[in-house]
């Protein structure tokens, strides 16, 4: 049992890695493009369905508008770098819907997300691409993807550990079960997170420049962002606190500036 718990671990983690675009980070996908999508499409609808549309006109097609440009050059730069086939696990749709929440997401395939209360934080059509490019870096990123996979190994992690653990006493075994669960929390599934969030932003600032927004209005974003109190203690979160973040930013944006054209 253990020889096949092993096995079936090392198998997983030595023939599914993929490598991200751009940033070229391996990263290990045990589920495939079409079982994330068929989830995200059904997690998407009921989203959909239970909260209403906004009415504002006006910042429904200027969200529209920004998630069109930014979903154009990523496909693009797939076709003009060989991954043309990557196109087809992707149909953009972007809505704002009506809530005050300072939020928004992108699902795997391209169903994004923006929260009303996320527009006044933004200010404008810039302020909108810097949100838009790192949402769809996720998913463009395969992140929710990876993180199913990362889940999916810890469970095999666990259970490897509940055998090994076979001959040991129940107090032992619950205490040593307790233990891997936290570390499995805050040793990788967390800081992995905010691994995501980094290489979302880095992203995502590339994806803004290649569309025509300036890099440089993602720092003045996050700036917003942090004036607003979304502020948190980094080490038991899976965003980056806004100091790291912005520091990080400043980091990307030489490069990102390469793809941008006024």
């Amino acid at each position: 049992m253990k020889k096949i718990l092993i096995f079936v671990l090392l198998a997983g983690l030595f023939a599914s890695c993929s490598t991200v675009l751009l940033t070229g980070r391996k990263q290990l996908l045990l589920v495939s493009d079409a079982d994330v999508l068929s989830m995200s499409v059904q997690s998407y609808k009921q989203f959909i369905d239970s909260v209403p549309l906004s009415s504002d006109r006006a910042s429904t097609a200027l969200v529209k508008k920004v998630g069109k440009n930014i979903s154009t050059v990523v496909e693009n730069y797939l076709k003009t770098n060989g991954q043309e086939a990557e196109i087809s696990n992707y149909a953009w749709e972007f809505n704002l819907v009506k809530d005050t929440s300072v939020n928004a997401f992108c699902m795997p395939g391209g169903k994004v997300v923006f929260f009303e209360g996320i527009l006044p934080i933004a200010k404008n059509e810039t302020g909108i691409a810097v949100v838009m490019g790192h949402e769809v870096a996720h998913a463009v990123a395969k992140h929710s993807s990876e993180r199913l996979s990362q889940q999916m190994l810890l469970q095999y992690g666990a259970s490897l550990t509940d055998v090994l653990l076979t001959n040991k006493s129940v107090a032992t075994r619950t205490g040593m079960n307790a233990l891997y669960g936290l570390g499995a929390q805050f040793g990788v599934m967390l800081p992995y997170s905010r691994k995501h969030e980094y290489e979302a932003d880095q992203l995502g600032l590339i994806f803004l420049a290649m569309a025509g927004y300036n890099p440089n209005e993602a720092i003045s974003f996050w700036e917003r962002m942090a004036a607003n109190g979304s502020s948190r203690l980094e080490f038991m979160s899976t965003h980056p606190s806004d100091e790291n973040r912005i520091a990080k930013l400043k980091s990307y944006i030489p490069a990102a500036m390469k793809y941008y054209k006024k």
